[in-house]
């Protein structure tokens, strides 16, 4: 099955290669559940096993473009636009120039600050050309973290603009390397040598000569900084096996096609951006068209209109900003829209859809995942009435090639399908290791499985239901209590809207005699804590679950990440600093 057909394909090889495996008996399974587990788990080896041999992305990126050699390919919104031939020329061109006046001869690591934009995405295309890391940093994080991150991976050189630094107060210990001073680099040969690649040299020869048939899967292609929203970004190491395996996937639930323009408004430092709307973009035979700011909803409202975009990918806190600021004729043309990050709550999809046409649907994964684990297939994508592959309320099934398991988090033996535990993942996405830091790698990935944090359940369809997260838990007289239940509930009592976003969000801070205290950090709200916890136990919240009237803290924001999801080390350390020494 393949987009959206089982018969009158034309092969994609031939003869076409066909592996079998077997997997260990299954002897008298009580559940369905148990068998699809089975299967999907050796998927997960077959896939991982074909992965050593599928194409490697940068040279998926030259066949694309020279498939889409005179149609549109990518546009931003400063108002240029390139077709498949002119990407490929440009991005050659680049390349030329960045060998020429920019890298040492043993330089690996290639630092860029830049942000979702014609220039980001080509300079990414440039470095990955030359099979070189791209380490693309986080510009809303301070120059002392940027600098550990340069530290970590031996960065010399990072890819930026002025226009784009002239915004940030940024001091770093790498030399700048600014993509308008290359503007008046190139020569006429480096021009017609560059053209004649991309619209004369077959796409064979063209990768041979720029060595891109020597690279292999367990190759690292991308460094990404963790976020930090639960503690210390760590660089996570990805492969070109493991974006290109889930570039695949992506491809095979959403069956994006050649019709499909895909709006890229998430940051390039986060591996949701990297992977899907940059690589997903370049690598498959799709248009794209991106903006710097996720926050602009007037603007991406605008470009989706202009572009007839179909395929939005997002967060549910810059989904409430196009509710807010898009117009419904603006994303008229939007068929498909898939949010991670966060909990995608069902009354934004309502609100959503309502305005727009099209119900958003949940996906998840993390950094360590490349990043997509699992997620519901939109409705209009949907393969048809012969199998369930959305449930509104779970982040859908693993993706193609990937599967899923629950364990007791203490016991870590496998619970049985409906019971809550901590969520493993293990397929080809799963990363090759934290740079410089095999001791925290060897503690999240065991056997090839990842353990993710998240306490999840399956069911019987093979669907993930995310519960609550580990370190979004408190243990408090011997009871473990979840914050983010806790949390829902308060803004339910506050009336936060989806509009609006978050009114208060849930923490803890050490506590000498029940060993955590639940913490309340709000934005200013009209009720008073005694009447919030009124409410609360009005709501049936066990009497454990109430934080105490004097545990409530006023700040003026909720602290985010460049993501737009929840700073949870940020409100974690704004309740110590207030209340750690009570």
């Amino acid at each position: 099955f393949n987009k959206g057909q089982f018969f009158w394909k034309w092969p994609k090889a031939w003869p076409y290669p066909i592996s079998i495996f077997f997997g260990a008996p299954i002897y008298n399974p009580s559940n369905v559940g148990t068998v699809r587990n089975a299967v999907v788990d050796l998927g997960a080896t077959a896939v991982a096993t074909r992965s050593e041999k599928m194409t490697q992305l940068p040279r998926e990126f030259i066949r694309r473009c020279k498939q889409r050699k005179r149609v549109k390919k990518a546009a931003d919104s400063s108002g240029d636009e390139v077709t498949g031939g002119m990407m490929l020329t440009r991005t050659l061109v680049l390349r030329r120039l960045l060998n020429r006046h920019v890298y040492d001869a043993d330089e690996q690591f290639v630092g860029l600050l830049l942000p979702p934009s014609l220039a980001g995405v080509m300079a990414n295309m440039a470095v990955a050309l030359d099979r070189k890391t791209a380490v693309n940093l986080n510009y809303t994080v301070s120059s002392e973290v940027l600098n550990s991150c340069i530290e970590q991976c031996g960065i010399k050189h990072v890819l930026t603009s002025r226009r784009f630094m002239s915004k940030m107060n940024f001091d770093l210990d790498a030399e700048l390397i600014y993509l308008e001073d290359l503007k008046d680099k190139p020569t006429t040969g480096d021009k017609l040598v560059s053209a004649l690649q991309a619209f004369a040299m077959p796409s064979r020869m063209l990768e041979k000569s720029l060595g891109l048939d020597k690279i292999t899967s367990e190759d690292v292609l991308t460094v990404i900084f963790t976020s930090g929203s639960t503690g210390t970004p760590k660089g996570v190491m990805l492969t070109y096996g493991n974006v290109g395996s889930n570039v695949e996937a992506i491809d095979t639930v959403v069956h994006l096609g050649k019709q499909d323009t895909l709006i890229g408004i998430l940051p390039l430092f986060h591996s949701f951006g990297y992977t899907v709307t940059m690589w997903g973009a370049m690598a498959l035979d799709v248009a794209s068209v991106y903006h710097f700011n996720p926050l602009d909803g007037k603007k991406i409202g605008k470009l989706c209109e202009q572009h007839k975009g179909t395929v939005l990918l997002s967060t549910p806190t810059f989904l409430r900003t196009f509710l807010r600021r898009a117009t419904k004729e603006q994303f008229e043309t939007l068929d498909v829209v898939v949010a991670g990050a966060e909990k995608l709550p069902t009354e934004l999809c309502d609100a959503f859809e309502e305005k727009f046409g099209v119900r958003p649907v949940e996906g998840y994964g993390a950094t360590e995942t490349s990043p997509l684990a699992s997620v519901n297939v939109p409705p209009s994508r949907s393969s048809g009435d012969w199998d369930v592959d959305w449930k509104e309320g779970t982040v859908g099934r693993p993706v193609p090639g990937v599967t899923a398991k629950v364990i007791d988090p203490d016991s870590e033996e496998e619970r049985p399908i409906g019971e809550e535990g901590m969520l493993l993942i293990k397929g080809p996405n799963i990363m090759k290791g934290y740079i410089g830091r095999d001791d925290l790698t060897e503690k999240v990935v065991k056997d090839g499985w990842y353990v993710t944090g998240d306490i999840a359940k399956l069911d019987d369809d093979g669907f993930i239901q995310i519960t609550g997260r580990l370190s979004r838990f408190s243990k408090i007289g011997g009871e473990m209590v979840p914050h983010i239940k806790i949390e829902e509930v308060i803004n339910q009592v506050l009336g936060a809207n989806e509009e609006d976003g978050l009114l208060a969000a849930v923490t803890a801070v050490p506590d000498p005699k029940k060993g955590e205290r639940l913490i309340v950090i709000h934005k200013v709200i009209d009720q008073s804590p005694d009447e919030v916890r009124e409410a609360l136990q009005a709501e049936g919240l066990p009497n454990i679950f109430i934080p105490s009237s004097d545990s409530f803290h006023q700040v003026d924001v909720l602290p985010l990440l460049g993501t737009g999801k929840l700073d949870l080390s940020g409100i974690k350390q704004t309740a110590l600093d207030q209340f750690g020494d009570a």
